[in-house]
């Protein structure tokens, strides 16, 4: 029978030891969401993504800005028109020049020229469409990394109560190891007596076994959260983290709440069809013509890197493109059809995220109501227990009783312990689908 109770006692030491093996570090909630905002990875992609459309914006300021380009090309030819008129640029051209026998038949000429040329755009109302696309595709991408910011605090905050409820399921589990061998040695006691059967004492130690069992499997949930946790805070080191807070019920906000278009991802939907549509108008822009000046400044010179010669071109242009073929045509239908799409698809969201919200308010209430039972429950499973535990110490209650209290007692705090945190959830999760 001691070696029985050795046994027991060993497995109980082997369980706490490998719950307290890694290094505890004890965290506060506003300390999680500190560090997933300093490192988190979903928020560093989502700021490159803002970072992408912000620099696709910045490309459109081509349609209002010059372009400036500089060249220096040097030629060596003995093409006659092209020998005339390099002479002709470096302002060398003598009479001699003009015997057509060195017209048709030039010696080699060398040429270096120096340009230095502007385009100057001055009316491209594709253009301006395509930039208020692009504004509002960038605007949308930093409502969306605003959203990933909500998301994930949310989502911290769904991780640090399963870490609270994972260290309460650990404490409830614990109480229960200590009460099971407490009634295992007072059956063994009776049994010595006489007073109760064998298999009494062996129902006991199964009931010893399984709450150990339970208990293991509770400080691998500790671990997992704690997993989690550090994949959130972006920490390789995966050390377990306690809470320093325990799980309790938190104050209770209104849950008669209603669904914002104002919502950072609702917003971001409405300024992609908003895009979408500037994307539309711009097609249908490409149909007119566009206006652009432009300018050249030039030096001429036989030798390499000299400027004896200089002259300049200014003008503008306007050209319109009549016809491409389909192409054009294509593209404005295309664009029509995604603009459609996309405000389909903004009402689908809008409709789908007032359905999430009707759920979560009905998944708050239910939670409200359990919380309510599972604490009755868990007050009569206490008392229930107390006073079987007082009768088989009398010898007056059966063991199978006393083990039927005693589970059910663990079981009931436990379902307490979960409600919490189903109610808890329900109302950050209401906060998070309201938030502005």
């Amino acid at each position: 029978m001691k070696y029985i109770i050795y046994i027991h006692t060993l497995l109980a030491i082997l369980v706490s030891c490998d719950a307290i093996g890694q290094e505890l570090v004890p965290i506060t909630r506003s300390e999680v969401k500190t560090i997933v905002a300093e490192r988190n990875t979903n928020i560093k992609i989502s700021d490159e993504a803002y970072n992408s459309a912000r620099a696709d914006f910045l490309q459109t300021d081509a349609i209002f800005l010059p372009n400036i380009t500089a060249s220096h090309t040097g030629i060596s030819t003995t093409n006659p028109l092209v020998a005339f008129g390099s002479k002709l640029n470096q302002e060398v051209l003598t009479q001699s020049d003009f015997n057509p026998a060195l017209l048709n038949d030039p010696s080699v000429v060398q040429n270096f020229a120096t340009k230095l040329e502007i385009q100057q755009p001055i009316l491209n109302m594709d253009g301006i469409y395509q930039r208020k696309a692009a504004r509002s595709i960038m605007q949308a991408m930093s409502l969306k990394a605003q959203r990933t910011v909500d998301y994930l605090e949310f989502e911290v905050d769904n991780a640090y109560m399963q870490l609270q409820l994972a260290y309460k399921g650990v404490d409830v589990l614990e109480k229960a190891l200590n009460a099971a061998k407490a009634n295992l040695k007072l059956a063994e006691n009776r049994f010595t007596q006489g007073y109760i059967q064998r298999a009494d004492v062996l129902n006991v130690e199964i009931r010893v076994t399984e709450v150990e069992n339970q208990l293991q499997m509770a400080n691998s949930q500790v671990k997992n959260a704690s997993d989690y946790l550090s994949f959130l805070m972006n920490d390789k080191s995966f050390v377990v983290y306690q809470p320093v807070d325990s799980l309790e019920v938190n104050v209770v906000s209104d849950a008669s709440v209603s669904i914002s278009e104002n919502r950072a991802d609702i917003r971001a939907m409405s300024l992609t069809t908003e895009a979408y549509k500037a994307t539309s108008k711009a097609n249908k822009m490409a149909f007119l013509p566009r206006l652009n000046a432009f300018g050249s400044y030039e030096f001429y010179d036989e030798q390499l890197f000299q400027a004896n010669a200089n002259g300049y071109v200014i003008g503008a242009q306007l050209s319109w493109d009549i016809f491409q073929g389909s192409k054009r045509f294509g593209k404005v239908q295309k664009s029509k059809a995604e603009y459609e799409k996309s405000k389909l698809e903004y009402d689908q969201y809008v409709s789908q995220s007032q359905l999430e919200l009707n759920k979560a308010q009905r998944m708050f209430i239910d939670a409200e109501n359990r919380l309510k039972l599972t604490s009755l429950a868990l007050q009569q499973s206490k008392e229930s227990l107390r006073i079987r535990t007082n009768r088989f110490k009398e010898g007056l209650e059966k063991t199978s009783d006393l083990l039927i209290a005693e589970s059910q007692y663990a079981q009931k705090e436990l379902e307490y312990y979960q409600t919490i945190f189903e109610y808890n959830y329900a109302q950050a999760y209401l906060e998070f689908l309201t938030k502005e």
